[in-house]
């Protein structure tokens, strides 16, 4: 399916082809302070299709904790909104690992398995007997 994405402020734009089928929940440590949540809803985006439309994300270079491997973090340099992971180096990208939560279609794209369960927060099995508001309350 074609995705359409933009950072909170619009300063980043970008598209590409995913598959629906590929979206995964992660909470993993690096994913929970890397949005400062319980986890990260992310879809991988073949290189040869993403494209960004607008703006030049700020890159970081963060060594996941429990592979040791080195991944490309791209974040909106005027609001910080992070955008994607991808391998590090130039050079055309195998894929690049998309945050979910930036995309138009994000509620056609529910996860499909969850990784690092090991490292989930054990309150979330209890979200669903909270009290629920429309709107802040």
């Amino acid at each position: 399916m074609k995705i359409h994405g933009a950072c909170a402020c619009g300063h980043i734009k970008f598209e590409g082809e995913a598959d629906p089928d590929k979206v995964w929940l992660c909470h993993c440590a690096d994913c929970q302070s890397g949005t400062g949540s319980a986890f990260r809803i992310n879809i991988p985006v073949p290189g040869t299709s993403f494209q960004m439309l607008s703006g030049e994300p700020t890159l970081f270079i963060k060594t996941t904790a429990d592979s040791g491997t080195p991944r490309e973090q791209a974040f909106c340099p005027k609001c910080g909104s992070p955008i994607y992971s991808t391998t590090v180096g130039d050079g055309p990208k195998p894929s690049y690992t998309v945050r979910v939560g930036l995309l138009r279609e994000r509620n056609q794209l529910a996860p499909k398995r969850q990784n690092w369960y090991r490292s989930a927060q054990g309150w979330l099995t209890g979200l669903a007997s909270l009290p629920r508001n429309d709107k802040a309350a």
